[in-house]
């Protein structure tokens, strides 16, 4: 009895799995187009994130973040493949398995690994505002995937939503300079006030159901992968988010400087401006509340889940990570939406949380491509030489370190590359760099202002950078594809 007994208080007194082995659940919690500008722990006044700030508060916040693609499908392809958009191929909205095989995904290698592994709603592309509307087939909102992985998941579960047919107080701001458009879907700039409560839209059921997900798996090791959709387009949000964005006219607009195009490339001008969308300055206000209504909804969603972690007593062995797949503009330079590579686009929020770590602010660059190699090496998960990403998790004991000189991140539908380093802002369009170059020194230029590509006193810079992304490009397609 005595040596039973004994056994008994050694047991109790060894550290657990999670301690032991390293082998944590992982919580993976992303929004759709958000800038890291909107957030209160980024230094937003206006917008307050309380939910995302409490992750903030007890984990590492990476103020360097980068995306590998602007925009959703070659974004989300990447980080789940664990390879640079041009290395598989995935440019635009296609599922990477056909050009990766039987090679494991991010949330594959963990179900590989005897993890439960679901998503609820976006995680791989999926269409917004039709997927979520109207489930991809019109018919029925469970058969509507998307881009999705079948192989990645255990589960999966989609999240219907009306979108812009919400009732409410709608406006459709882009392209609509005399009012009388309609209220209309697609990718297209509409505030929809809604009427009713957190659970008539997508990221309301989301939350619901990944609260549910950790009450049930609580007692095994998961890997749960939650998609909010806002602030994508459609701005849409209950009503009662709105209020401390009204009225729209007190939003503070970026500065408009005169002659800010004149010295970009025409690749660089976005896509989408305050002149081609015929947004007048009320409407980019309204734009910009719209916006931010749409991130103080999301952000109590992410409140949910992070209420759901803690009271099923999951936090203590739990990584969470809180991210976008891509930034978004706010009339900085007159620009809106993503695609372009400046860093309002290219950039990331980034918050990772591990039990244990101290919070920290980390400004090394980093990608969202080093999360699979990062999460695996955490949780004890066999190493894969093969991922292009690297293990940062140094960082998270070490914030001062530096694991890579640049990050890299490409705008496929402009044949635009990016190497963002602490000093510069380096892009090129074409691989050849024909569509042009646009190059700011970050120390004196932090805004981008000045394009100094064809400046003499740079062209060693210019020179430099283009045999830096030479070789990116040869390495980056070097792999066992």
């Amino acid at each position: 009895m005595k040596y039973a007994t004994l056994i008994l208080l050694l047991l109790l007194t060894l550290p657990s799995l999670s301690q032991s082995e390293g082998k944590y659940n992982v919580l993976f919690i992303i929004s759709d187009d958000l800038t890291y500008t909107a957030l209160s722990c980024y230094g937003n006044e206006v917008c307050q994130t309380p939910n995302i700030d409490r992750l903030a508060d007890r984990g590492v916040r990476f103020t360097r973040a980068y995306c590998q693609g602007t925009y959703c499908g070659p974004s989300r392809a990447s980080f789940m493949s664990g390879y640079y958009p041009h290395a598989t191929g995935s440019l635009g909205y296609a599922n990477p398995r056909p050009k990766i095989g039987d090679r494991a995904t991010w949330s594959q290698h963990f179900k590989n690994n005897d993890y439960y592994t679901a998503r609820v709603s976006k995680i791989y592309h999926m269409g917004v505002p039709g997927g979520v509307e109207y489930g991809g087939d019109g018919r029925n909102h469970d058969h509507y995937n998307g881009a999705d992985d079948e192989a990645s998941w255990t589960e999966r579960y989609n999240s219907p939503g009306p979108e812009w047919k919400a009732k409410g107080d709608g406006e459709t701001l882009e392209g609509n300079p005399d009012g009388k458009k309609p209220v209309v879907g697609g990718n297209t700039f509409v505030v929809v006030e809604a009427d009713g409560d957190d659970l008539v839209h997508s990221d309301g059921k989301t939350a619901q159901k990944a609260a549910a997900l950790l009450k049930k798996h609580k007692d095994e090791r998961f890997w749960l992968g939650v998609g909010f959709v806002r602030p994508h387009v459609p701005f849409v949000a209950p009503r009662k988010y709105y209020p401390p964005f009204k009225p729209y006219d007190k939003m503070v607009l970026p500065p408009k400087i005169p002659g800010d195009w004149d010295d970009i490339p025409k690749p660089g001008i976005n896509y989408k401006t305050s002149e081609n969308m015929k947004m007048d300055i009320r409407r980019q206000k309204k734009a910009m509340g719209g916006y931010y209504a749409s991130v103080a909804y999301m952000d109590e969603q992410v409140g949910v889940v992070i209420d759901a972690l803690e009271e099923n007593g999951l936090a203590d062995n739990t990584i969470v990570i809180f991210t976008s797949d891509h930034g978004y503009h706010l009339g900085e330079h007159d620009f809106w939406a993503k695609v372009s590579l400046r860093d309002e686009s290219s950039g990331v929020p980034l918050i990772i949380c591990v039990p244990g770590k101290k919070p920290a602010v980390c400004n090394s660059l980093v990608e969202l491509l080093d999360l699979y190699p990062t999460t695996a090496a955490l949780c004890g998960l066999p190493a894969q030489d093969r991922l292009q990403g690297k293990d940062i998790s140094s960082l998270l004991d070490d914030p001062n370190q530096e694991v890579r000189d640049a990050a890299f991140s490409v705008a496929p539908m402009r044949k635009g590359f990016l190497l963002r380093t602490q000093e510069h802002t380096y892009i090129q369009y074409g691989e050849d760099a024909k569509g042009g170059i646009e190059l700011f020194d970050l120390k004196k230029d932090p805004n981008g202002y000045t394009n100094l590509a064809n400046d003499p006193a740079h062209a060693e810079t210019v020179t430099s950078f283009r045999k830096q992304m030479n070789q990116k490009l040869i390495d980056l397609r070097s792999n066992d594809l």
